[in-house]
This record gives C-alpha cells, sequence and structure tokens, in this order.
C-alpha cells in the first residue's frame, strides 16, 4: 500500500527516475548467463581435412568437467579424447582421435555459467561433405527434467520464505509493535524461516544433479555434494545456512523478550513508551542486528548470481542487496498485514497508525525497486530492442506491468486506511452493550435445604460425568470467542475493505515473485542477443579457411560506448607458416564500414606457450587496416584477440581460434 503521492514527490521521484536511466543508458550492459559466441570448426562449416580439436568459445568464463563437451561421429561414438581444457579466456578445446573420416559430427556441450546456471547446447559440423547422423542436436539438459522443475521449485521457495522472513520481521519492527504477540504474525515469520532453511537444504543437495547428469538418484551422490561445497554456488547456499542460524535467534528476541516488552496499547515501539530506555536499546539492537542478517540473507543471491558478473560486478551486487530487501519489505510485510487484518485478536487490532507507517515503508520500497530496477535492466538488455526480441525483456515487461498493477491497487485502496481511523467506535460500543446483557445479577435467592440435599445428591449420581462436560463447555466457548471475533472484526466496513484490497495486492505478489524467479534463471537479453549474432555470422561464413590458403574470421564487438556495436573481420593469407598478410576491416551494425581510433591485434598459439605475438596494422581507409610480412613460427591452432577502441576510455578484445597451416 502507498501513500497518496504530493505532486512536488511525483515530480521529485519521476526526476530520479529519468537522470537514473539517462546515465545507466551510456553504460555498458553487461551479460550473466555464458552463451556460446564462436566454434572452431564453426557450427554448420564444412572443412576439408579433419580437426585435430574442437576449441568452443563463450561470452564469459564457464566451469567444464570431464564430460562437459562431447564430439560424437555420424554412429553417435564419442571421437574426443582427454579433458576440456582451457587454453586462453573465455575459450574452450577438446582434442579429437587421429584420422576421422569424412561425414558430419555432433558437438554436445553443458557447462556451468559464473552466474550459477548450467548451460547446453549442440551443433554439427562437417568433414568433407555433410551426411546422416543418428545424433539428435536436441538432446535435454539437465536442467529440463525433474530435478530442474524442483530446482525451480525451491528457488521460488527461498525467495518467497526470505521475503516473508524479512518483510514480516520489518512490519512488526517498523510498524506494528504489538504484532510481536499475536500467535498468527509469529507463526508467519516462522514459516518464511522454515521454508528458505528446508529450501536452502534442497537447492544444495540438488545442485550436483541440477548442473550434470538431470538424473533423480544422483542428488543423494556425496561424492557430487562435496563438488557443490568447492564452488561459489555452494559456498553461497552453506553462508546462507549459516545466516540462517542468526536468523533463528533473531526471531527468538523478537517473539520472547522483545514481545514481552511491547504495550498493548500503542501500536509503534515509540508511541507511549513512556521514554523506556531498555525497550529503546532492544528496539535498535533488533533493528540493527536484523538489517545486518537480512543484507546478508540477500548477499548469498547477489554473490553467486547474475549480479556477481558482468561489468560494474562491484556495484551491481549491493543494488541487488538492496533491491532484494526493498522486495522483502513490500511483499513480506504485505504479507503481515493481510496476516494480521485477517487474524489479530480483537483485543490487539491493527490501527490507523500502523497501516500508515506500512504506507511509507511500502512507498520508500516502491522506489527503491524503481532506482534499482532500472540499473539492473540496462545492465542485462543493453538495448531497448532487448525489451520486445528477447525472452528475459519479455518476462520483464510483464515484471513491470505487475509492478503497476500492485501500485494501483495500492493507491486505490489509500481510503480505507484514511476511513480507518477511528472506525472501530461502533463496533466497540456493540461489544460493551454486548458484554453488560452478558452481565449475572450481583446476588441470587438462596437455596433451601430441601435443594442444597438434592443437589448434592444429583451431584454425586453424575460426578462420571464432570470431566466431559467441562471439555464440552471449553470447546464451546473456545468456538464461541472465536465467531465473536470474526464478528467483531467483519462488523467494520472499512476494516473489510482494506483486508480485501491487501488480498488483491497479496495475489498480484504471488505471480510477481513468480516471474522474477523464472527472471533469474533466463538468459538475459544482451547475451541472447550476442548468441545470435554470432550464429548469424558463423552461418554467414561458416568455413575457417582450413585447407584453402586463407582465413577469415569474423567477430562481432561491443565495448559498451556510444555507437561501440559493431562486427570486425580479420583475414590472413595464406594462413600458413612463414609471412602472411593481415586485414582487419570494421563495420558498424548496418554493415558500413567505420573508422575507430584504434586497432590491435595478437596471435597466440597456447598449445606450444607462444604468444602473444602483438600485430598493430596500418590504417588504409575508412574501416579497413592491413599488415604485410606477419610473421607465424609454426602451423597450429592460433588464437587471434583484436582490439577495438572505440574512444579514449571505451575498448574491447574479442577472440577466435583459426588452424594455420
Amino acid at each position: 500500500m502507498t501513500q497518496i503521492i504530493a505532486p512536488r514527490v511525483r515530480t521529485l521521484v519521476l526526476l530520479i527516475l529519468a537522470v537514473a536511466g539517462a546515465l545507466l543508458a551510456g553504460a555498458a550492459p553487461a551479460s550473466a548467463h555464458a552463451a556460446l559466441t564462436g566454434s572452431d570448426p564453426a557450427q554448420g562449416a564444412v572443412v576439408d581435412t579433419a580437426p585435430t580439436r574442437v576449441s568452443l568459445t563463450f561470452s564469459e568464463p564457464v566451469a567444464v568437467g570431464d564430460d562437459s563437451v562431447r564430439v560424437l561421429d555420424p554412429k553417435g561414438e564419442r571421437v574426443d579424447k582427454g579433458d576440456p581444457a582451457n587454453p586462453s579466456g573465455t575459450t574452450y578445446s577438446v582434442p579429437l582421435v587421429s584420422g576421422l573420416p569424412d561425414g558430419t559430427y555432433t558437438v554436445a556441450y553443458q557447462v556451468v555459467s559464473a552466474d550459477s546456471h548450467p548451460v547446453a547446447g549442440a551443433f554439427t559440423f562437417s568433414i568433407g561433405a555433410p551426411s546422416e547422423t543418428t545424433v539428435s542436436v536436441s538432446a535435454q539438459a539437465s536442467d529440463d527434467g525433474l530435478v530442474g522443475w524442483l530446482y525451480g521449485f525451491g528457488r521460488y521457495v527461498s525467495y518467497a520464505g526470505f521475503a516473508v522472513l524479512a518483510g514480516g520481521a520489518a512490519f512488526v519492527l517498523a510498524c506494528w509493535a504489538p504484532g510481536a504477540r499475536v500467535r498468527a504474525v509469529q507463526r508467519l515469520v516462522v514459516s518464511g524461516w522454515l521454508a528458505l532453511t528446508a529450501a536452502t537444504l534442497g537447492l544444495l543437495m540438488l545442485r550436483g544433479s541440477y548442473t550434470t547428469s538431470g538424473r533423480v538418484g544422483d542428488v543423494f551422490d556425496l561424492e557430487l555434494l562435496g563438488d557443490v561445497l568447492q564452488t561459489k554456488t555452494g559456498a553461497a547456499l552453506v553462508s546462507r545456512l549459516l545466516l540462517l542460524a542468526a536468523a533463528a535467534l533473531f526471531i527468538a528476541v523478537l517473539f520472547g523478550a522483545y514481545a514481552r516488552t511491547a504495550d498493548a496499547a500503542p501500536d509503534h515501539p515509540g508511541d507511549g513508551d513512556g521514554g523506556e530506555p531498555d525497550k529503546r536499546d532492544l528496539t535498535f539492537g533488533l533493528a540493527l542486528g536484523g538489517t545486518v542478517v537480512a543484507a546478508g540473507l540477500a548477499a548469498s543471491w547477489a554473490m553467486s548470481e547474475h549480479a556477481s558478473q558482468g561489468l560494474q560486478a562491484g556495484v551491481a551486487m549491493p543494488v541487488d542487496v538492496v533491491h532484494l530487501l526493498a522486495v522483502a519489505a513490500w511483499l513480506g510485510g504485505l504479507t503481515a498485514l493481510l496476516v494480521a487484518l485477517h487474524r489479530a485478536p480483537v483485543e490487539t487490532p491493527v490501527g490507523h497508525d500502523a497501516v500508515r507507517r506500512f504506507s511509507r515503508l511500502a512507498f520508500g520500497s516502491v522506489v527503491t525497486l524503481a532506482v534499482t530496477g532500472v540499473y539492473q535492466s540496462w545492465r542485462q538488455l543493453g538495448s531497448w530492442s532487448a525489451f520486445t526480441d528477447t525472452r528475459y525483456g519479455q518476462l520483464l515487461l510483464v515484471k513491470i506491468a505487475l509492478v503497476a498493477v500492485m501500485v494501483a491497487v495500492a493507491f486505490l485502496s489509500r481510503r480505507w486506511t484514511r476511513r480507518l481511523a477511528d472506525a472501530r467506535g461502533s463496533a466497540a460500543a456493540e461489544e460493551a452493550e454486548r458484554a453488560e446483557e452478558e452481565k449475572q445479577p450481583a446476588g441470587t435467592a438462596p437455596a433451601t435445604a430441601s435443594e442444597t440435599s438434592e443437589t448434592s445428591e444429583a451431584g454425586k449420581t453424575e460426578a462420571g460425568h464432570d470431566a466431559v462436560r467441562a471439555a464440552q463447555l471449553a470447546r464451546q466457548r473456545a468456538a464461541t470467542e472465536a465467531a465473536r471475533q470474526k464478528r467483531l472484526r467483519d462488523a467494520d466496513p472499512n476494516r473489510f475493505g482494506l483486508r480485501r484490497s491487501v488480498l488483491a495486492e497479496a495475489g498480484v505478489a504471488v505471480v510477481l515473485l513468480a516471474v522474477t524467479t523464472v527472471l533469474t534463471q533466463t538468459e538475459p537479453g544482451r547475451t541472447e542477443q550476442d548468441a545470435r549474432a554470432a550464429a548469424a555470422t558463423s552461418s554467414s561464413a561458416p568455413a575457417t579457411g582450413q585447407g584453402s590458403g586463407a582465413v577469415s574470421l569474423t567477430m562481432p564487438f561491443d565495448t559498451g560506448g556510444t555507437n561501440g556495436k559493431g562486427v570486425v573481420s580479420v583475414d590472413l593469407d595464406p594462413a600458413q607458416a612463414g609471412d602472411n598478410a593481415l586485414h582487419v576491416y570494421v563495420e558498424g551494425p548496418d554493415g558500413t564500414p567505420v573508422d575507430v581510433p584504434e586497432v590491435k591485434i595478437a596471435l597466440t598459439l597456447a598449445a606450444r606457450d607462444i604468444g602473444p605475438l602483438p600485430v598493430t596494422p596500418d590504417r588504409i581507409t575508412t574501416g579497413h587496416w592491413s599488415a604485410s610480412g606477419v610473421q607465424i613460427p609454426m602451423a597450429g591452432d592460433w588464437k587471434v584477440e583484436v582490439t577495438v577502441r572505440t574512444s579514449d576510455i571505451d575498448q574491447v578484445t574479442v577472440s577466435k581460434n583459426a588452424q594455420i597451416g
């Protein structure tokens, strides 16, 4: 729920968002999920002679295992040998057996990106000429089956548990201190802790199978679990469990010592507490300790997922922590308010002041989400077209729409907040009248001796039924009391209207949290577009020039600055050991030649520990640089690195492998 926004405040918020968007629009966005950006042989290439190895280039460093890269012949038999090697940068290669016959070969890969997500795919290349193959290139990845579904569900539960835990505690401390004694609120916060703890343990067990085989039986493989504990994601999950132990101590103090100090009348720790220093100190200590624990829990996501990779990771991770805390304060606090409105006893109602305080907290959270969301969006998308052209952008549009719906519902429901003030008078008067009617007379006529005797005799006769009647009476009284409290809560039309509006917000919040969970598992828009560009480049120029007497390499680049995107092509002729002529062409996104301040080339033969050998070509004409007499000492799988500088501060290095000789 948000307060009505004064015109000046609304203008200020819009100005802040506009400035943030303008500043971040010029920054180079960063990728998160790894994507295959190149290969040697290229996807769909037809080479004249059998290669000695297959190399894959990704958009960022990845984790590889023994079977991360598999090369299969037309019959489905493996022809790779040895473990994948990382000669340099983001290129990974696997050697092949010698003497491969002509035909179509399939390269299947399954790696783990630096932001913890498994990345799988497959492509084909041919030796001599294409042939029929029995291998399917659409094999199921490890995250596509039951284990993948369970892992995704565990992520959703963990996000929901964190929001309820942190947001519910914040609602009690910042908005409604008497809620610390309300059993329904206590159960809500404890349920959030239990859900987050159980989900974290489940994710830790599922992680090994999720990133490797995808088999349910491997969930209990202790060797895989040991491997997981040595990864960044495993360390983050273990850290989260340790912080949850500290959170359990926080909950015990919140619903123990703090609940005993909370006065029944005021609904905030600062109202009517008579300036008690012990209570103020306890409130301050809980607020400070709770913020530290909540920030630590949020950091366990930031340190192992999208925010930890790419450009400005040192800025992105704190921003991600603040974003998650704002989500928890808004959605978790909203859940706590809904529970309080439905389940709080009549003796401890949620007053107008508490709802007004949460309105301010929610408004601050929404502004924080907007500012941090602008930064995250530009970092993950990189262009306006990615909003509609990529799955990540489309999901982000859905998330933005859901947030807008929640804000609209909160804006409409503020009238119930205003009417809630002093609206309990009629219900209180009715309760007082009912209590007066139920009072027993002060005195009754004394019983006669005979009546006393009869009563005593009857008591002896029915003594065996007293326990049963007492139990029945206790149940009846409990049911009557519950019905009375529900009747009193429903008697206030303002409170009833507020409950309905908050329930609508909570329903949208459930869907919003689901979309957010899917977003964290989706390849960012910029990475998806880069992968498409690389695939298009490979299809337009599939051959690497093996056996043709020349090598032509084409690589997309993005320096992140203004006019920083384009394509650089490198031609090496005759691509043999000895003297070679080198030509470099730089084109813009529209294919027209463009000039850049500097282009540099470096050649490296990692297998023989040669290089990098620098080459500085001379500018010939617009978008064309050339160098003659480039010495390549021996044949092999050479890495060609091209550094393109588009301004004084914006530059990027892209690379591709080529078989020389």
